[in-house]
């Protein structure tokens, strides 16, 4: 299953990478593929529990800093299948090449 998730912290101004980063550092020290871009990162894992606690925790790093935190989720749910992060934009790629 592929996760790819906002973390957003409130009420602590504009600047708020330095909290974003937080939350990448769990994502990144967690070892499950991944990607980070301007809006959101993604992440792989096998079951719920792996994916979900991996963004429990990305959640709390961001939250032990900022009095609220805003969370975006969406989830692409196909048991059985791996390296989707890899395959699905191969298969973009792919068409825009042909």
């Amino acid at each position: 299953m592929i996760v790819a998730f906002s973390v957003t912290p409130l009420g602590v101004g504009q600047d708020v990478g330095e909290y974003v980063a937080d939350a990448v550092r769990v994502v990144r020290e967690s070892g499950l593929p991944h990607r980070t871009d301007a809006m959101f990162t993604s992440i792989e894992g096998e079951s719920w529990d792996e994916v979900m606690d991996v963004v429990k925790r990305a959640v709390a790093a961001v939250e032990a800093r900022a009095p609220r935190v805003s969370l975006v989720l969406k989830a692409d749910i196909r048991p059985g299948v791996s390296d989707g992060l890899t395959s699905k934009v191969e298969t973009v790629e792919r068409y825009l090449a042909g």
